[in-house]
């Protein structure tokens, strides 16, 4: 085993601590990481505070992270040590499903091994995440990190990026679309920066107009009140693509009012229970459709367009000792866009 540190949950406190952690020894298809900067993520917040009732299992959040290979495993060809790279949120899957078959490993019918909390598929050991100094992991589920990609606002493309780049590319956003973005968040201000960059029309719905200047800031052409009604009318059945990154439970229907003919409300944000009524997808022949992460082709291409267009996440960049700080604030969504802990104070 290979030991490093890294920041292990308090059952008892619900709060991280400095802990010694272990690694596997590499097997052959293996890269051992020195990770760099990792994400702080909504995800992690949650399983930090279910993790209270589970004392007897180690979690280790962070699933977004970027770093450098140190130690690649025999059968490995295509990455050397002082290669930069980012790792996702997935890790492992069956890679014989349909799914996997497809580049769809987010999909994968055995359901895909998560980069923390996850069991390994070969040992069946727990997956301790990226809050760490080191990382263990299948080449296969590592990026090459493309040049001119700022390695700590690139890590959340690597989940919040793929999440909302997967669904543009699957509804053929390009020249000549139009996209609102309804919520400008994590999610959301990514998907303003893809949409525009694709070429796309885009506008940014929003309740509060505070968010206006942000929203053009991010490139966005229109921006929409939520909360006005003759603002909503007036863009009603204008956009081919809708992308619903709202976060609470809320009310589809005047997004999918806003959608045009045949258009799409594609819901990222809040994957609990929804109410539809038909009629509001009978009148425009409009659809409804989600995604969620990436499998591994759309997650290399999502890189190299970012790299090409200069699109990274905005971030607040701490320290990894003020992870539980970070966690604080993020409950309170008091971050704009996304929490990236520096990881070299574990050194």
């Amino acid at each position: 085993m290979r030991s490093t540190t890294g920041w292990q949950a308090d059952s008892t406190t619900r709060t991280l601590r400095r802990a010694a952690l272990e690694r596997r020894d590499l097997r052959p298809d293996d890269i051992a990481v020195r990770v760099e900067y990792c994400r702080v993520c909504h995800t992690d917040l949650h399983a930090l505070q279910a993790h209270e009732s589970d004392a007897n299992g180690v979690l280790v959040p962070g699933h977004e992270f970027t770093g450098v290979v140190t130690e690649v495993g025999s059968a490995v060809a295509d990455f050397s040590p002082g290669d930069p790279v980012a790792v996702g949120n997935i890790v492992d899957s069956c890679g014989m499903c349909g799914m996997c078959q497809a580049g769809q490993e987010n999909f994968c019918r055995e359901f895909p091994t998560l980069t923390y909390g996850g069991a390994d598929r070969q040992d069946g050991s727990t997956t301790l995440g990226g809050y760490s100094r080191e990382y263990v992991v299948s080449n296969q589920f590592a990026y090459r990190l493309p040049a001119g990609l700022d390695a700590a606002a690139a890590a959340p493309l690597l989940c919040a990026g793929v999440t909302v780049w997967e669904p543009l590319q699957a509804l053929g956003v390009g020249p000549g679309s139009t996209v609102a973005v309804a919520g400008l968040g994590g999610l959301g201000h990514l998907a303003v920066k893809m949409a525009t960059a694709l070429g796309a029309t885009t506008s940014v719905i929003s309740r509060t107009p505070d968010k206006a200047d942000e929203a053009r800031g991010l490139g966005a052409h229109g921006f929409v009140m939520s909360t006005d009604p003759k603002q909503m009318e007036a863009v009603r059945d204008q956009f081919d693509v809708v992308v619903d990154t709202i976060s609470a439970p809320h009310d589809l229907a005047p997004y999918l009012r806003v959608a045009a003919m045949d258009g799409t409300l594609s819901c990222l944000g809040h994957l609990g229970s929804v109410t539809v009524e038909t009629m509001d997808l009978l009148i425009g022949r409009k659809k409804l459709s989600s995604a969620g992460s990436g499998g591994r082709p759309s997650t290399a291409a999502m890189l190299q367009f970012c790299a090409e267009h200069g699109i990274t996440a905005d971030i607040e960049l701490l320290p990894s000792s003020q992870v539980n700080r970070a966690l604080e604030r993020l409950e309170r969504n008091d971050v704009r866009y996304r929490f990236v802990l520096d990881m070299s104070d574990l050194d």
